[in-house]
């Protein structure tokens, strides 16, 4: 079957333009300016950009990843679908051994279904300085051993481990991820910049929630934050809800790393697409009050309640990012830190038929997933 979209704003890595674009068997095969030639569903001048790609997600509408429950992931996928994420990785968070591995195999049900891009394993293998909303009376150190088992666990759909690079047996534990063909990222870290920079030449390639459970920025102790955003190997995630970051920081990210090295991130909880109210993050309890998450006990920020076209539309309205810079790191950016930018990531001939339909204030008209309408253009 064959769909051509006309009276398009089109963004690419290039810039916007007024036209069209064509789309069989779910890939878009042509990408034109201008009038489309024939008949087509007319968007009236919205834009299109390319579906988005989040490479940390913990769950939305009521569903939690960590769970491992095959009906609260169906949920969050859906929810996020909604908003325009057409590539969404599960992260899960510290929990036993056990609980882990039984999650990552659920999750990999998933994955082969194609309903998740991968897993993410978020903890144990962090600081107790500096876990954020994770378990600290969960925590590990490092070992290749136990990660060799939650990957067999994983059946081969586990794409990322966040590790602190400072921890014994740290270093170890990221070769043993990257020779496996797992994306090592760094975070959740009390590191020095030396020991983070260790962490990067053993093979980590990617800034867990760049700025975010981390020391912050010190003219004499400069810290993993400098080490990160300054090595051309890391990639950066940054949660632009406005909560997490100043629009200042996300902006100071984006001029360092530039658009090739950022990539746009939720880190959504079960509240994401909910109201206010008592929901859980693995083992912990969060309170969400006025979209904010944070623990019950402590109050330390849980998560957010972000979905990708808001973290889009602040790349534009709050950060002052063009059109084609936030595609680039709400898309291309993460599609290629998960190895897909051969297949997903931009308005491109060849590439499937991942489309995001925005309207003027760039609100979501309508998303399509491989060719299929999720929900069509209004």
């Amino acid at each position: 079957m064959s769909i051509t979209l006309a009276d398009a704003r089109v963004v690419t890595p290039e810039g916007v333009h007024e036209g069209w674009l064509t789309i069989e068997d779910g890939r878009i095969t042509h990408v034109g300016q201008g009038s489309a030639p024939g008949a087509g569903l007319g968007l009236g001048g919205r834009y299109v950009v390319p579906g988005f790609v989040d490479i940390h997600n913990h769950g939305g509408a009521g569903g939690s990843f960590p769970t491992g429950d095959p009906d609260q992931a169906s949920r969050a996928v859906d929810l996020h679908a909604r908003h325009g994420t057409t590539t969404l990785m599960a992260s899960l968070v510290t929990a036993s051994l056990d609980d882990l591995a039984q999650s990552a195999a659920s999750l990999a049900d998933l994955c082969e279904d194609g309903l998740l891009a991968g897993i993410h394993f978020e903890g144990p293998y962090i600081s107790a300085a500096r876990c954020g909303a994770h378990n600290p009376a969960l925590l590990r150190e490092p070992s290749p051993g136990e990660f060799a088992a939650l990957l067999k666990a994983g059946r081969g759909h586990v794409r990322m481990i966040t590790i602190a690079a400072e921890l014994p047996g740290a270093l170890d534990t990221v070769r043993e991820a990257v020779a496996n063909g797992v994306i090592a990222a760094l975070g959740h870290s009390d590191a020095t910049y030396e020991q983070t920079i260790s962490g990067i030449e053993a093979g980590g390639s990617v800034a867990t929630h760049l700025y975010n459970a981390m020391p912050p920025l010190h003219h004499r102790a400069p810290g993993p934050i400098a080490a990160l955003l300054q090595d051309e190997r890391v990639t950066v995630e940054l949660i632009n809800d406005g909560v997490h970051l100043h629009p200042a920081m996300t902006r100071l990210a984006f001029e360092v790393a530039g658009p090739g090295r950022t990539a746009l991130i939720t880190d959504a909880m079960a509240a994401a697409g909910m109201g206010d109210g008592v929901y859980g993050l693995g083992a912990m309890t969060v309170n969400v009050a006025d979209g904010v998450a944070r623990l019950a006990e402590g109050g330390t920020i849980a998560g957010s309640t972000l979905t990708m076209d808001v973290a889009f539309r602040r790349a534009v309205r709050e950060v002052g990012l063009s059109l084609s810079e936030a595609s680039e790191i709400a898309s291309l950016t993460p599609a290629r830190v998960l190895g897909l930018a051969d297949r997903l990531g931009s308005v491109s001939v060849g590439k499937r038929a991942d489309l995001v339909v925005l309207t003027d204030d760039l609100e979501v008209s309508g998303v399509m997933r491989g060719g299929t309408w999720i929900t069509e253009p209004r």
